[in-house]
This record gives structure tokens, C-alpha cells and sequence, in this order.
């Protein structure tokens, strides 16, 4: 069977949601950012770091690895939204920009200390991570805005993709750090509408979270 390790509300939330979404039997196991970095959780990820998908003591790290495995594992959930060959690049496509862009640009945001140990310099170091950050959203609020006019509610069609997950995930971070978005006409809409989908529902109840 196969065991999904996570951190609640991190960027492990993603393949859990998946998880949901395919249908398959797993479990889910909460862990601390002190037993992460256990040599017995390192023997799982020498990085350290959540996610971990194990199966039958194989394992898997990262997340754009995991959700390509739990999609070939239940190609039918079609948890990249949709069958259609140009949505699912799509869909990848947001889920690389949520992946590879946005996450990254919280690091200096939660830890500014790694850069600085001056408390003047840490203070400017976040508020330039927010203006980024900040701006990373405006090419998903410019994407979605694009989207409804062509009645399209999620980042790569009609319905609701892993990419778009990720992205929520982030925005629950923008959320929780004060960073201002009100000025993005459909980033509110999108967040509610990702939250309210069953299977993240589900997730976020499981890991203590509130939607």
C-alpha cells in the first residue's frame, strides 16, 4: 500500500489531495520538522524534506515525481484535469510555475535569516519576497482572468487540476503571511473554489486544517 509522508499545510498537501482524488488505498502520516531530518526519515529523502511517498519500501521523493507516479498508478482520475492532451500540458505547465517559481519564493519570506543575520536587512529582504511573490500571483490572476472569459474557472480548463491545488496550497501561505492581493480581480474566487472541491475538503480536515 502505499504511505504518503507530509508536513500539515505544506507543499505535501498536493500529492495528498492526489491521493484522494485517485482513488487508490494509501495512508497518510504527519510528521514534524524535527523527525524530517531523523536518519531514519533521511534514508527515505537524504534532502530532508516532505513529501515521501513509499510503496512496499521503495520510495519516492518530490512532488512533481509522486503526482506523474500516482498518475500512472490511476490514469482514469485524470488528476491533471482532463484527458485532453493540450490540458494536461497545460496543466503541468501551472503546476511546474506553482512548483518551481512561487513555492521557492516564500524561502526567504519564512526564513530571512539565511541571508542575513541583521534584523534591518531580514525585515527588507521579506518585504521585497512579498513584492515578488505578490507579482507571481499576478501572472496566475492574469492567467485565470483570461480563463473566464472563455467561462474556464481553473488554470488549465473547466476543471479542477492538481495544478490548481498547488497554487491554492501557496495562496494559503500569501494568506497566512499577510501579503496583500486584493488588488487581483479573481485570485478570491479561484481559492474558494478550490477549497470547496471535495477532495481538498477532505485533506484539509484530515491534517487539522481549516479550509
Amino acid at each position: 500500500m502505499l504511505k504518503l509522508y507530509y508536513l500539515p499545510g505544506a507543499c505535501s498537501t498536493v500529492p495528498h489531495v492526489a491521493l484522494v482524488w485517485s482513488g487508490l488505498p494509501f495512508t497518510a502520516e504527519a510528521v514534524s520538522r524535527d523527525w524530517i531530518k531523523s536518519s531514519e526519515y533521511l534514508a527515505l529523502n537524504p534532502q530532508g524534506q516532505v513529501p515521501v511517498l513509499v510503496e512496499d519500501g521503495w520510495a519516492l521523493a518530490q512532488n512533481v515525481a509522486i503526482l506523474d507516479y500516482i498518475n500512472d498508478l490511476a490514469p482514469d482520475a485524470q488528476i491533471f484535469g482532463s484527458a485532453d492532451t493540450h490540458a494536461k500540458a497545460q496543466s503541468r505547465q501551472w503546476l511546474a510555475f506553482a512548483n518551481s517559481d512561487i513555492h521557492p519564493s516564500f524561502g526567504l519570506l519564512f526564513h530571512p535569516q539565511s541571508a542575513s543575520d541583521d534584523e534591518l536587512v531580514q525585515k527588507d529582504i521579506k518585504s521585497r519576497a512579498a513584492e515578488k511573490i505578490a507579482a507571481l500571483f499576478g501572472k496566475v490572476d492574469t492567467r485565470l482572468t483570461a480563463q473566464q472569459e472563455q467561462n474556464q474557472g481553473f488554470l488549465a480548463g473547466t476543471n479542477i487540476s492538481i495544478a490548481d491545488v498547488y497554487v491554492y496550497v501557496t495562496l494559503r501561505w500569501a494568506h497566512a503571511s499577510g501579503i496583500d492581493l486584493s488588488r487581483f480581480t479573481q485570485l478570491s474566487a479561484f481559492y474558494q473554489r478550490v477549497g470547496a472541491n471535495a477532495g481538498v475538503q477532505t485533506v484539509l480536515k484530515a491534517q487539522g486544517l481549516q479550509p
